[in-house]
């Protein structure tokens, strides 16, 4: 009998609110882009040299996306869900 009062006490509610879950994944996409962005630009034969690898693409736009998809991602996880 006691058992079932502490199963009807305890709620069941998420960790994070909706607002939380929306910014995660904004951030996982803008993450995701970033490592798109990264991939291909490789030669298939080894003894050919592509300059591709060093476009402002590969160096300088994909990681700074993937760093700041990790930033949104901590702002999602430290928002308070319940605050208005």
């Amino acid at each position: 009998m006691g058992e079932q009062k502490q199963k009807n006490a305890t709620k069941n509610e998420f960790i994070f609110g909706k607002k939380n879950y929306k910014f995660m994944l904004i951030g996982l996409g803008i993450i995701a882009l970033g490592f798109i962005l990264m991939a291909g630009g490789g030669s298939d034969d080894p003894n050919v040299f592509s300059p591709d690898i060093f476009s402002f693409r590969r160096i300088r736009l994909a990681p700074t996306l993937v760093l700041i998809g990790f930033g949104i991602q901590i702002y999602a996880i430290l928002l308070n869900p319940n605050k208005k």
